[in-house]
């Protein structure tokens, strides 16, 4: 019964990575199906530590997807409307583009809505459209970025799931 457990748990966490291109909370996804894992394992395979790192690393990896946009934006001379601009902006083109095309355009719309939030709420501000531009560029791009950097703790924390929880 423990193998049908594990192979349930890595199904969890592939569908948690697929999530997290979707920019969906499929960190979250693994950490509640490896907690479920060592409930019902009763922590023979998987014990408190790794619990925590993995919740830590849920809490890094929605942190740096949320703020890398912002922090961009600012980095290209925007303001706070422009960060502010630039995480809304990019939950919604997120959510937008889900509904059309699932993963190719929930990331094609964080990006588009982070530039768009972010450069339309500069642009509103009494900035210059160039300079505008430039802080929605830079919202999107740290957008990208911020989603690369969570889809790489999301393959740290498989891995870390697929060794820890081994029978």
């Amino acid at each position: 019964m423990i193998w049908l457990y594990y192979i349930l748990l890595l199904l969890a966490a592939g569908v948690g990575l697929v999530l997290v291109l979707c920019t969906l909370p499929g960190l979250w996804l693994m950490t509640a199906a490896a907690a479920i894992y060592a409930l019902v394992t009763h922590g023979l395979h998987l014990g408190f530590k790794t619990l925590l790192a993995l919740l830590i690393f849920s809490l890094i990896g929605e942190a740096l997807e949320m703020l890398a946009g912002s922090a961009a934006a600012k980095q290209a001379g925007g303001g706070r409307s422009g960060m502010i601009g630039g995480i809304v902006g990019g939950i919604l083109g997120g959510i937008i583009g889900s509904f059309f095309l699932p993963v190719v355009l929930s990331i094609v719309g964080v990006c588009v809505g982070s530039f768009v939030g972010a450069a339309g709420l500069e642009m509103f501000g009494s900035q210059r459209a160039v300079h505008s531009i430039r802080v929605g560029w830079g919202a999107a791009k740290g957008r990208f970025q911020g989603m690369v950097l969570k889809f790489a703790i999301g393959i740290v924390m498989s891995l870390l799931i697929l060794i820890a929880a081994f029978p």
